[in-house]
């Protein structure tokens, strides 16, 4: 006699697993089908392979298109994973019974299947819960047994018979699902499980109830559905996954609300609430959080407590988290929130065996990382680079290329450390599933981590239209250490620039070429290359300034402003880049920096305000103007004869930044004094807004310092 046994689950429940592993050793299959894509019933075998970590996931892509791609995720607490388990454990076969990847890839270019309600959430209301994770925890979690899945069979059957919208790509996967059974049942087997989410069930019971009494149904409805369908070429691995996207927080159609909660519930040998709130206790002591045993005592009681006033069978989620804040975190919703994602949610990162088909791009970064110790982590964390180090720098290297790639697994951390400039780097790392994703999508660039990103970055150079994006490929080129392609990035920043036309723009592609050449060095790379463009594109800047600040509206000469300034900062670093422009570097420098100095003093008069006021304060710092010449321009620039707003511009592009030349210069103090208790009420009123922006940049102390001087005072006379 035929035995098939259906069971209905959801995709990721505790209790549902512990369930199913009953019911499978009373059963005792000889066969066990899963809901996952058929194409990886090659892969099953290495579920049991030790270095088998989950949380992991299958992914499908299509060659080529890799973006093109679905993942089948499990948890330990997966009931298909722990049916995996049993299979491999009993030596059983165990088999894939969804409608092929190959399909649904294809299907999903022709449109989004239409969402309909979560039957636990359809449930829960019938019920008379509001929650419906609270109603599954109660009715299925909470609740040990086999009987449950009887139950849900007989409920999400109510539910199909009610929903007068079915997917159509439901009915195409069931369909398949029966084609399957059908065929297990000519295989020979006698006592087959069936695996799959519960809403499936009804759709498979009168197949099952045919095939057990040896009399198949007729498949030929099916096979008319499953006719003609779109297919792709797929391909199918497994992945590191994390509980962060198994939350249904991430977007993950079938996610749940709290995936450490659930590991902890199935992982647990007894006493879950008391283990629980230890845990949260030791998470609070690790940020320096008092949390004694008392606490968790106290805690433990309120949760009982809690349930029991709720007449819940045992303390679920809700009720350990009351129980938390009010003692452990004594109400504060920051250490709650610690909780969340220490615990509840859980950053966990699984990892698949070395037997794991993968293409080659992954696995050379698999032995990058391994050789340079650089862990993957689903787990932020900070990592300091110390450049004169080899590994630290060859890490340095690594992170750049990935970048490059698109394969962001760190992030530089530029308020703590400029990422080029000094002899150290400080990234954030962390590694997300999606980022395999993106390494088989970089694959079609190379092999290697280093190739691939030449490559990627040699088809940037041929195809990026802007300067600005040349300038900054070559400055990540060097970066990354990808001499050969550094070489055609320049390549390609000089043509451009050579017939560039907008200076602004040629403005805006040097301080990145600067960087470069100025701290090749700190790299090993040879920074005389970048220097030889940017002293040409300097050649070029000097050459169209004065066109470039002539009829500006407000917005615009804001703009060149702030590029001017950060062309004159470029400059002040190329003065020191070292090795070869020409036959004496240094020399050569300087007349490139003394070059722009000139321009600038050419443009002082013909200048709008704001960019006016620019230029005379960076003459002044650079020594062309001294302090009695600034004083006469400030005086003619801020006299009643001047309009109010122009006036007001002027002394804000000469401040800006730093205001401690008004108080080391009494005179230009004296002068911005006078000139602001001069104006009237309105002319006051209407300069305000510029006034605060320019003041409110100073520093703290500045202000300060500056409120409390009066004009005329000296630091004698201040003694």
């Amino acid at each position: 006699m035929i035995v098939i046994d259906l069971y209905g689950v959801r995709h990721h429940g505790p209790g549902s697993a512990r369930s199913l592993r009953q019911a499978l050793l009373a059963l005792g299959p000889d066969v066990v089908l899963i809901e996952g894509p058929p194409e990886a019933d090659g892969l099953v075998r290495l579920v049991g392979d030790p270095e088998m970590e989950p949380p992991v996931a299958l992914l499908g892509y299509v060659p080529g298109e890799p973006k093109k791609a679905a993942f089948w995720p499990f948890a330990v607490f997966s009931p298909e994973w722990q049916a995996i388990r049993y299979a491999l454990g009993a030596g059983i076969p165990v088999r894939f019974c969804d409608l092929p990847a190959a399909y649904q890839l294809a299907m999903a270019d022709h449109g989004k299947a239409r969402p309909r309600t979560d039957p636990v959430s359809e449930l829960a209301e019938a019920a008379g819960y509001d929650d419906p994770e609270r109603w599954w925890e109660d009715v299925v979690e909470h609740v040990p047994g086999t009987g449950v899945f009887d139950a849900l069979a007989e409920a999400i059957a109510v539910l199909r018979a009610e929903d007068n919208e079915p997917d159509p790509r439901d009915a195409v996967r069931e369909a398949h699902m029966r084609k399957v059974l059908r065929r297990t049942v000519k295989d020979g087997y006698q006592r087959i499980a069936v695996v799959c989410g519960a809403w499936h069930v009804p759709a498979l019971l009168a197949c099952a109830a045919a095939a057990a009494g040896r009399d198949l149904p007729a498949a030929a409805a099916d096979d008319r559905l499953l006719r003609g369908l779109p297919k792709v070429k797929a391909t199918l691995t497994w992945i590191p996954w994390t509980y962060g996207r198994l939350a249904y927080a991430s977007g993950y159609g079938a996610g749940i609300r709290s995936p450490g909660w659930y590991d902890h519930l199935f992982s647990s040998d007894g006493q879950p609430v008391e283990r629980w709130l230890g845990k949260a206790a030791a998470v609070l002591r690790d940020d320096g959080i008092p949390a004694s045993s008392a606490h968790v005592i106290e805690s433990v009681r309120l949760a009982e407590a809690l349930a029991a006033l709720r007449g819940r069978p045992l303390a679920g989620l809700e009720e350990v988290t009351e129980a938390a804040r009010a003692v452990l975190c004594e109400g504060s919703d920051l250490l709650v929130g610690l909780i969340q994602r220490r615990l509840v949610v859980g950053e966990r990162l699984g990892a698949v065996p070395a037997a794991t088909p993968r293409v080659p791009l992954q696995r050379d970064l698999h032995d990058l990382q391994r050789s340079l110790r650089l862990r993957p982590d689903a787990e932020s964390r900070e990592v300091d680079l110390d450049l004169r180090k080899p590994n630290d720098l060859n890490r340095s290297h690594l992170l750049h290329r990935l970048t490059l790639l698109g394969v962001r697994w760190g992030i530089p951390q530029q308020g703590r450390t400029r990422n080029i400039g000094t002899f150290r780097e400080s990234w954030q790392l962390t590694w997300r599933p999606e980022l395999d994703l993106a390494l088989i999508e970089a694959s079609m660039w190379g092999s290697t981590v280093a190739a691939a990103a030449a490559q990627r970055a040699r088809s940037v150079a041929a195809g990026a239209a802007a300067l600005a994006d040349l300038t900054a490929l070559a400055e990540r080129c060097l970066l990354a250490d990808l001499g050969d392609a550094l070489t055609d990035a320049l390549a390609a920043a000089r043509d451009r620039a050579a017939l560039e036309g907008d200076v602004t723009h040629l403005m805006g592609a040097l301080p990145a070429l600067v960087r470069a050449a100025r701290y090749g060095d700190v790299r090993g790379s040879d920074p005389g290359r970048l220097g030889e463009v940017a002293v040409e594109m300097i050649t070029r800047i000097c050459a169209g300034l004065p066109t470039a600040v002539t009829s500006l509206d407000e917005t615009a000469e804001r703009a060149v402003c702030d590029r001017i300034d950060a062309v004159h900062s470029a400059i002040g670093l190329l003065v020191a880049v070292p090795g070869g422009h020409g036959s004496s570097p240094r020399a050569d420098m300087a007349g490139v920096r003394a070059r722009w100095l000139d321009t600038l003093a050419r443009l002082v008069p013909r200048c709008p305000p704001l960019i006016s006021g620019r230029l005379t304060r960076l003459l002044l710092d650079a020594g062309r103007l001294s302090a009695d010449e600034v004083a006469v321009r400030m005086s003619r620039e801020l006299s009643t004869a001047v309009p109010a707003a122009a006036a007001a511009g002027w002394a804000e592009g000469f401040l800006a930044g730093s205001g401690l030349l008004l108080l080391h210069d009494d005179k230009l103090l004296s002068l911005a004094d006078g000139w602001l208790a001069g104006l009237s009420a309105d002319a006051f009123t209407a300069v305000l807004p510029v006034l605060r922006r320019t003041f409110g940049e100073f520093a703290p102390p500045e202000r300060r310092a500056m409120g409390t001087r009066r004009p005329g005072w000296t630091a004698a006379a201040g003694r």
